[in-house]
């Protein structure tokens, strides 16, 4: 009897402490609803479904297309491509924080190493912004830290004190989800460098899943040289990614490695705007559309058409060309320009996005295999292949799409598909960015609605 009367009292005791106080299923209480604003800069693209791939000639006779239905979620993309100014903008913060972290030795205004409220100690420190960063300041200590990060003296022309930009590194960390999946290690390399030669079989550590990169940032403004060699473009090559004129141009000279690094860089600067922000959850990351959003996008809800702006020609009714390509037998300036032009000057697709055809090629994050079309799903299909620097060049091959402005009109197409290596950079390749979208404070069921959003 007693042993009875005890478990009575302790289901009543653990049910005085329940969080809903009704013993209905309510869901955590209290919880901020969220909204998702439009990103700046950024449109928002419908999910839908649509014959991937479909087109009406395949003029390189390359046959890399196998039409076939698919559905690709809801995203935001951005307008138009990324320019060199919004690209400045990342070299600029990298060239900052190493002189933060230079500064920070000596003077401690420039980090910040603990937590003012709690004492918790930040180990490494982060960096305070906060902090003016005087690039001409007349204090030798200042001086002398920022010294490395200009050219030394016997590589400079015309005795300019220039930023040595091969030294500005990015460097972050993600972590390989596939590898997580697989439940499997990448290399026995991976092992021994995460300590775990010694565990038990099947016990594994998922820091062995954490990935490192560290990019150089600063744009190949040589690639207009190298990219034609039997061509002047001296001229690019010495003002296209500084000077204030080209400002608005898309930026090029780019690798697939740097535009990743970029979109890494253009989350975290969002997620640490929102940093201390009671109940504001971190933004989906930004990164580089798979070939199957990308394709959905340019199409702008024109499922079967082969250009963005939906008919078969690439001139409107009075004539003018609708994107910026190679046009007729070389006629550059036939478009109205010779190379890259000023982003936004041809009209939108249905979607609101400019340039999806012509201008500059886009990087995507697909890895470009010629059958792929084949084996990935038609759910959001994409492949991909983190290449090593020691796998063989076929291996680094990425998709990009688009056209250029130095293509015909074949490439301009939105089904066309070409490649790039992820190492390399081009004058004519550039990229744009993508966020998924997790949707606004919404339930379209009325029973549930009532107690779980009301």
């Amino acid at each position: 009897m007693k042993r009875v009367l005890i478990y009575f009292a302790l289901l009543v005791f653990l049910g005085s402490c329940t969080n809903s106080g009704t013993g209905e299923l309510t869901g955590v209480k209290n919880r901020k609803r969220y909204y998702s604003p439009d990103p700046y800069g950024m449109v928002y693209i419908p999910m839908g479904s649509y014959t991937m791939g479909v087109g009406d000639e395949d003029v390189p006779y390359a046959q890399l297309n196998t039409p076939k239905t698919v559905t690709v979620a809801a995203f935001y993309m951005d307008q138009t491509e990324i320019t060199n100014n919004e690209y400045r903008q990342f070299v600029y913060w990298v060239r900052d924080s190493i002189a933060r972290r230079l500064l920070g030795e000596t003077n401690e205004a420039f980090l910040i190493t603990e937590n003012k409220k709690t004492g918790e100690t930040f180990d490494p420190p982060f960096l305070n912004w906060n902090t003016k960063l005087d690039w001409n300041s007349e204090n030798k200590d200042v001086q002398d830290a920022l010294a490395q990060m200009f050219l030394p003296e016997s590589e400079r022309y015309f005795r300019r004190k220039e930023i040595d930009t091969r030294k500005l590194y990015f460097e972050y960390y993600y972590v390989d989800l596939k590898a997580a999946a697989r439940k499997d290690f990448t290399t026995q390399a991976d092992i021994k460098d995460a300590g775990l030669m010694n565990r038990p079989q099947g016990l594994k550590d998922r820091s062995v899943y954490v990935r490192k990169e560290v990019i150089n940032v600063y744009p190949d403004t040589l690639c207009w040289i190298h990219d034609y060699v039997y061509s002047f473009n001296d001229p690019m090559t010495e003002k296209y990614f500084w000077h204030p004129a080209y400002d608005n141009y898309p930026v090029v000279g780019v690798n697939w490695k740097q535009a990743n690094a970029f979109c890494v860089w253009r989350t975290q600067l969002k997620n640490s705007s929102l940093y201390g922000k009671k109940g504001e959850a971190n933004i989906s990351d930004f990164r580089l559309p798979t070939e199957a959003e990308w394709e959905w996008a340019a199409r702008g809800g024109y499922d079967g058409n082969p250009y963005p702006w939906g008919g078969p020609y690439t001139r409107n009714d009075k004539g003018c060309f609708l994107a910026n390509f190679k046009p007729l037998r070389g006629n550059y300036i036939d478009d109205g320009g010779a190379t890259t032009v000023v982003v936004a000057h041809y009209p939108a697709n249905d979607f609101g996005l400019y340039d999806m055809s012509g201008n500059v090629a886009e990087w995507t994050a697909s890895a470009f295999n010629p059958s792929s079309y084949n084996f990935t799903w038609d759910l959001n299909p994409d492949y991909r292949y983190n290449a090593k620097d020691t796998d063989p060049p076929a291996m680094k091959r990425k998709v990009v799409r688009g056209g250029s402005w130095k293509d015909v009109a074949y490439y301009l197409r939105v089904y066309a598909r070409s490649y790039e290596y992820q190492d390399s950079c081009k004058c004519y390749v550039g990229f744009r960015c993508v966020q998924p979208y997790l949707g606004r404070q919404k339930d379209d069921n009325p029973a549930r609605a009532s107690h779980v959003y009301n």
